[in-house]
């Protein structure tokens, strides 16, 4: 089968760098990039606290030094993946004026840094992971709670799109990266209707647990996303040999505000130049909507 990739206390400080200058020469043309201030942050993660251990979701958040308020973009990764995965892109839309958090999922990763069993996880507690980092964002005091975005890659694509069902009112709109809505597919057809599903799954280099599997081949994505109304844009490639395109054209028709970007020659994880290319896409994407809302609201 094909690969799958990619109130709230306060949160434990565990690491600090302030106000690192990542200006860069500019020309006229080009403008000045914002001083950012990386951290680590821990949000408490009442799903997987146990008798000897409280649940944690580790996270890096990546926020413009100085004391205004900014519109905020959560980034969820893929299969196996890390907050780490979203590194360069959280950096550079903290560079333009965004507050960027990427955080692992609860067992969602053999490098996952956040309390939870890979045998315990599933695209539900992922979901639930999701709305748990929702809350803790758009209540921090230096964030615009009407201006907040999701991006998610993979399996965090599909998440993410589950999540924005959910929480449709506080999301102002979803970017999606290659999005894995082929996942209940590909399950089903490893694991057609009737067949015996084993307490666990050796897939890809984690530990599955049978409620992954059962709960992944049960969901029809077609009726779990789609009710989304706000904007949706999709990133694909042509090349991609784990998503088909079909399934991001498919999305494209489900939504009712949906934009489909194919990147030509671009395969499941974009090359470094691709990547560059998506999140420039994303900016200007989330910067457009802040722009027309502005406009909105003045009356324009």
């Amino acid at each position: 089968m094909k690969n799958i990739l990619f109130g709230i206390a306060a949160p434990m400080l565990l690491t600090a760098i302030s106000c690192t200058s990542v200006s860069q020469k500019t020309t006229s043309a080009e403008t000045q990039k914002a001083k950012v201030d990386e951290r680590i942050i821990t949000i408490p993660n009442e799903r997987t606290t146990s008798e000897s251990k409280a649940g944690i979701l580790y996270g890096k958040i990546y926020e413009p030094c100085d004391e205004e308020r900014h519109p905020a973009v959560i980034l969820s990764h893929g299969y196996n993946g890390c907050f780490t995965d979203f590194a360069d892109d959280c950096l550079f839309f903290a560079e333009n004026g965004f507050i960027a958090f990427s955080y692992d999922f609860a067992g969602g990763s053999m490098r996952s840094k956040s309390t939870g069993r890979t045998t315990d996880m599933t695209l539900q507690t992922e979901k639930q992971d999701l709305l748990t980092v929702i809350e803790y964002i758009r209540n921090l005091e230096n964030v615009d709670a009407n201006q907040l975005f999701l991006l998610g890659g993979s399996q965090g694509g599909l998440v993410t799109a589950l999540a924005a069902e959910e929480e449709a009112e506080a999301i102002r709109a979803i970017s999606l990266y290659y999005p894995a809505f082929c996942i209940p597919d590909d399950w089903r057809k490893q694991y057609p209707k009737g067949a015996e599903i084993p307490k666990t799954v050796d897939f890809w280099g984690l530990r599955l647990g049978k409620g992954f599997i059962e709960s992944a081949t049960a969901l029809d994505v077609n009726e779990a996303t789609g009710k989304y109304t706000k904007p949706v844009l999709i990133i694909h490639g042509t090349n991609d040999n784990i998503v088909q395109l079909s399934y991001a054209q498919a999305a494209q028709k489900n939504y009712q505000n949906a934009k489909l970007v194919v990147l030509p020659g671009e395969g499941h994880g974009f090359s470094p130049n691709g990547a560059a290319q998506a999140r420039k896409m994303v900016l200007d994407y989330m910067q457009k909507i802040l722009k027309t809302t502005e406009q909105n609201n003045n009356g324009d």
